[in-house]
């Protein structure tokens, strides 16, 4: 498929469906994890909907003529982020899906992200204070390796930035080592490494600079 058939555009509310879709067969370290969760909407509570809901504005998609393939996600402050997470998104996720009972490691990867949206564990530690954005990005195999990934970072953290951010960072699983080349080629440097278990939880970290003033945009230097 030529390059020119993918397109990179605002998310719209209509995208939904779509946007989940993707989690979920990019959700097994970017492999496709339908056959995982009973609930297919499950990974997507966690991994998409709250961006797609408290930041809709810092939402892009990848597009071509079969649908949507991608998505690049982001939050402008995380802190306040994930107080908004905790207020506003998950109340009405732990109602309609109770805390899972019983013995722990018997849980199904369903039962375990039900589990997460009662415990959710959130890592923005003192450290990230000069990363304070945060990203998360998924394409299916079919826009991959084109560089359209390049393209939708780059599309937010422009956003970003002139928003006024001055760092982002991101979470990925240590397992999967061709993320972690991609962020890298990117210029992202690692922030910490997290759990004793594998895989581990690995974070990079990217500064940014302000986009140049143009004239008549109203943002500064």
């Amino acid at each position: 498929m030529a390059t020119d058939a993918f397109r990179i555009r605002p998310y719209e509310p209509s995208d939904e469906a779509a946007v989940y879709a993707v989690c979920l067969q990019t959700g097994d370290a970017g492999r496709d994890a339908t056959r995982l969760y009973t609930d297919p909407r499950a990974l997507g509570h966690v991994f998409v909907g709250p961006y797609l809901h408290l930041e809709p504005e810092l939402a892009f998609v990848l597009a071509d003529a079969a649908g949507v393939c991608g998505y690049v996600l982001g939050a402008l402050d995380s802190a306040k982020f994930y107080r908004a997470c905790l207020e506003r998104w998950l109340p009405p996720l732990r109602q309609q899906h109770p805390k899972p009972g019983g013995d722990p490691a018997r849980w199904t990867p369903t039962q375990r992200l039900y589990h997460a949206y009662h415990h959710p564990e959130v890592y923005f530690p003192d450290s990230f204070k000069d990363y304070p954005s945060h990203l998360h990005i998924d394409l299916l195999p079919r826009a991959q390796g084109r560089g359209w990934g390049a393209r939708m970072v780059g599309r937010l953290i422009d956003c970003l930035a002139a928003r006024g951010s001055v760092g982002v960072h991101l979470g990925l699983s240590a397992a999967n080592l061709r993320a972690d080349r991609f962020y890298r080629k990117l210029g992202f440097i690692e922030l910490a490494r997290v759990g004793v278990e594998h895989p581990q939880t690995v974070y990079l970290g990217k500064p940014l600079v302000a986009p140049r003033a143009v004239a008549g945009s109203g943002l500064s230097p």
